[in-house]
């Protein structure tokens, strides 16, 4: 949303000078005379006052036609951690099993509260809850490998197994098996915005950026497909998916090699794969997908999985448009369709 508050544009035109930390991510400046668009702490060189623009996000941002700055790179480090959170996030690593307290984080110079509110606005759990979720993520893979439940459980720095047991079966739905079934959730920052990725042991089955339209949908119908709850954390596929989607908008890689768990219907499933068949830097549409499917007269149900589709980029929908050459419907906003595939046409 453009922000036209003169006073309030005011405010964050100082901010934009006085390179203010504090406004990271608050506001998304758009630069007339260059077209691109910087946060708070951008080092370029300042604009005047009355050839600036500001929005609430970068998808508006977008929208209204501007580039992200390559300088600051608005999109990813408006919505990294800042540096308390990293900080905190460094003590949960030193010892992933053991639970870092609100002491503990006053003890290092750390306020709770904003790490509580920081971890609310961007995981929508608390800073605690995430730290739970990450050591259940951790014992369910050391049950797999085939340790006893008092030990994964004591080990973890539970006081008794019916203490780990209450806890898991609260996160994940089911006692402490080796059966369990789980879907792991990470957040992470793209040229674009944050996203989330979603994996089972088997593969992706969900990324999308954090503001897509529809997501709790997507969560709840994932969990119910795949019989598994979403617990926080990360495997081989998750920290697969950010490695590779790195280099996607680093323009290096075109192909994708995660293997993916995309739960849906045969049809959509062969849409799904069709999709994957249309070239880099290339652009299609529902008529030439039901072709491929020889299903010429399945228009609407092509476009409708294609709508389906819960692994953004990587299964490529943002290249189909329609007939006409007209963008069609994105659930990432068409602003980003229309980045996405100018990204790869400037990469062919």
């Amino acid at each position: 949303m453009k922000v036209i508050d003169k006073n309030l544009c005011d405010v964050w035109y100082q901010a934009l000078l006085e390179r203010a930390s504090e406004y990271t991510g608050v506001f998304f400046a758009g630069v007339r005379t260059t077209g691109v668009f910087c946060i708070s702490i951008c080092r370029a060189r300042k604009p005047k006052r009355e050839n600036v623009e500001f929005y609430k996000d970068a998808k508006s941002a977008l929208a209204a036609g501007f580039r992200p700055c390559k300088v600051c790179r608005p999109a990813e480090n408006a919505h990294s951690a800042p540096l308390f959170v990293e900080q905190a996030l460094a003590l949960v690593r030193h010892d992933i099993k053991s639970r870092v307290s609100d002491a503990d984080l006053r003890q290092h110079g750390i306020s709770p509260e904003r790490v509580r509110r920081w971890f609310l606005q961007h995981h929508g759990i608390t800073f605690q809850a995430f730290q739970r979720m990450q050591r259940v993520n951790i014992a369910l893979q050391e049950l797999k490998s085939g340790r006893a439940a008092t030990d994964v459980a004591l080990d973890n720095g539970y006081e008794s197994l019916s203490g780990f047991g209450y806890i898991y079966k609260r996160l994940t739905g089911a006692a402490p098996t080796r059966t369990t079934q789980v879907i792991v959730i990470h957040r992470f920052t793209t040229a674009l915005g944050p996203m989330f990725v979603c994996a089972t042991e088997q593969g992706v089955c969900l990324l999308e950026f954090t503001d897509r339209r529809m997501l709790e949908t997507e969560f709840r119908d994932i969990q119910r497909l795949l019989n598994a709850r979403i617990v926080t954390g990360e495997n081989s596929h998750t920290r697969q998916t950010v490695k590779e989607i790195s280099e996607y908008f680093a323009g290096t890689r075109r192909h994708f090699d995660l293997l993916l768990d995309a739960p849906g219907s045969n049809f959509q499933k062969s849409v799904w794969d069709a999709l994957r068949t249309v070239p880099y830097g290339e652009t299609s549409h529902y008529q030439d997908i039901s072709l491929r499917l020889n299903k010429t007269g399945a228009v609407r149900a092509v476009a409708a999985a294609n709508g389906a589709n819960r692994i953004a980029i990587v299964i490529p929908c943002h290249r189909i448009i329609g007939k006409n050459s007209q963008m069609t419907g994105y659930g990432g906003a068409i602003s980003r369709k229309e980045w996405l595939i100018e990204h790869e046409r400037n990469q062919s």
